[in-house]
C-alpha cells in the first residue's frame, strides 16, 4: 500500500521539479505544469498520463485507476487509488507523469543515473 510520504521525496529530486500547495493539496511541478496531485485526504493521486493510453489502464486494472472528472478529459491525467499501488509503483508513475512534461534530454540524463534494466 503505497502513500504520498513514499513518494514525495521525488517532488523534489527529479529535475526541474518543485512542490506545491494548492487549495490545500500537494503538487509536483516542472515550471507551471502540474504532473501530479493528490487529493486532499491524500488517498488518491493524480498524474500526466498519454490520453490515447489511459482507457486501457484504467480498464485493465480498475481498482487501482479511474479516469479524472468529465471537466478534466482534455487533459493527460488518470487517478490511482494509492491503497491499491504499491511504493514502487507508486514512484514509476511519478518518473513516467515527470517525463511527459521534461525535455527529453533532461529524462535521458535521469535514465544514465537510473538505468532500468532487469532485477
Amino acid at each position: 500500500m503505497a502513500a504520498i510520504e513514499d513518494v514525495r521525496p521525488l517532488g523534489a529530486e527529479l529535475e526541474r521539479s518543485y512542490q506545491v500547495y494548492g487549495h490545500g493539496r500537494l503538487k509536483f511541478r516542472v515550471g507551471q505544469i502540474v504532473y501530479v496531485a493528490f487529493s486532499l485526504d491524500g488517498s488518491v493521486m493524480g498524474f500526466a498520463f498519454p490520453k490515447e493510453e489511459r482507457a486501457a489502464l484504467v480498464l485493465s486494472e480498475p481498482h487501482k485507476f479511474q479516469l479524472p472528472a468529465a471537466s478534466d478529459l482534455r487533459f493527460n491525467w488518470v487517478h490511482a487509488h494509492l491503497a491499491a499501488l504499491d511504493p514502487t509503483e507508486a514512484r514509476e508513475l511519478v518518473v513516467d507523469a515527470w517525463r511527459m512534461v521534461v525535455p527529453k534530454k533532461v529524462s535521458a540524463a535521469y535514465d544514465l543515473v537510473h538505468p532500468v534494466g532487469p532485477g
